[in-house]
């Protein structure tokens, strides 16, 4: 049996945790709270707004909470990159989220995921997400642009 080339394990891995937020996107769509939770590491972290839990049961019941405010959200990951180091990696995605409450109106959210993730015995999981806003409003964009959390917005005109 021959050895594997250089890189091999490296693109394994990086696919492996694009499956992962992929896997976590589409449980929000169809919200099911068993395979959410199944993308998070026992000890996970979850940042989003003014909530905060630390572990996976903490993390879940937080995520369920929210996710009784909505009939109906969908969840798309626009685009992200990934640095891995070994058994730990860490990643940012651009994310567009559409949320159609019980009471008022539809919303578009649009914002930054910065996460940690790292391997365990079950396959890549979340250590850590934090969710940065950078627009809540109505989906035709009339609301508040908050900006991305790297970059100041700059001044408006007139």
């Amino acid at each position: 049996m021959s050895e594997e080339k250089p890189g091999i394990q490296e693109l394994r891995d990086e696919l492996a945790i694009r499956d992962l937020v992929a896997r976590y996107s589409e449980a929000v769509d169809r919200r099911d709270e068993k395979a959410w939770a199944e993308t998070w590491a026992e000890d996970g972290i979850w940042n989003v707004g003014p909530s905060h839990a630390t572990g996976r049961e903490a993390v879940v019941k937080t995520w369920s909470g929210l996710m009784e405010l909505f009939r109906f959200v969908t969840q798309m990951p626009q685009s992200g990159f990934i640095e891995l180091d070994g058994d730990h990696a860490r990643g940012t995605w651009q994310v567009m989220e559409l949320g159609w409450p019980h009471q008022g109106d539809p919303s578009c959210t649009l914002g930054v995921y910065d996460d940690r993730y790292r391997r365990t015995d079950a396959g890549w999981r979340f250590a850590e997400r934090s969710f940065h806003f950078v627009y809540m409003g109505p989906p035709d964009l009339s609301g508040r642009l908050i900006g991305h959390p790297s970059s100041p917005l700059p001044a408006e005109e007139g």
